[in-house]
């Protein structure tokens, strides 16, 4: 057996330096996703039937198109089109990418949670003198964001998982540097097993962080 586990101990020293600008990408995308989700999701109960068609016409794309396509033709065939995007760092492409492809699977997420808020609750908010905004602030929003935390938070998992496809558009991060240092040692099961072993420790990290958030949530319903 040829294996060389000094070598995982190595390697891993070398691609932690990355983590950060992971997180960084991660976050940037996450924040993206949850603004584009929120109002694709009001825009999905909308009694407008125009803003309903776009909604249903962006969620079918972009959770239809391969988040590596996406990111090809933001990266390198928008510019064809508009030549002031070659200007256009291939993180920020990363992030857009991300960020527009998670906001398709938030925007159900989102809407979901809401509708699980049962409506009988409005009422009761506005019979006693608090205005819609109010109702929806104090008494619905609430709720409706610890329904929708454990499917934000895979989606949050998957967006950790996907910078990885960054370095197609010639992002040195995590997975990077691993396949640089596999490619000069030829060391590749090594090189390899240590990236998915720091993925595994972060996606870890974040799980137990969500657990806290979820748990911290949850207190006021608890009887």
């Amino acid at each position: 057996m040829n294996f060389d586990f000094a070598y995982v101990l190595e390697v891993i020293p070398a691609i932690m330096k990355y983590v950060p600008l992971t997180l960084f990408m991660s976050i940037l995308a996450m924040a993206v996703a949850i603004v584009i989700g929120i109002l694709l999701a009001v825009m999905k109960e909308s009694k407008k039937s125009v803003l309903r068609g776009f909604t249903s016409v962006y969620l079918s794309f972009f959770r239809s198109v391969p988040t590596l396509v996406l990111l090809f033709i933001i990266y390198y065939g928008l510019p064809q089109l508009f030549p002031s995007l070659t200007a256009m760092e291939a993180v920020t492409a990363a992030v857009i990418g991300l960020g527009i492809k998670q906001a398709a699977f938030l925007a159900e997420i989102f809407r979901a949670a809401i509708i699980s808020v049962n409506k009988g609750q409005l009422e009761a908010g506005l019979s006693v003198g608090m205005s819609k905004f109010q109702t929806a602030y104090r008494i619905i929003l609430p709720q409706a964001a610890e329904n929708a935390l454990p499917g934000t938070g895979n989606t949050f998992i998957s967006l950790i998982k996907e910078t990885s496809l960054a370095f197609s558009l010639g992002v040195t991060e995590l997975f990077a540097e691993a396949k640089m240092m596999a490619s000069s040692s030829y060391k590749f099961l090594e090189s390899y097993l240590a990236v998915a072993l720091v993925y595994w420790v972060l996606i870890i990290i974040y799980s137990y962080l969500q657990r806290v958030l979820e748990e911290k949530l949850s207190k006021p319903y608890r009887t």
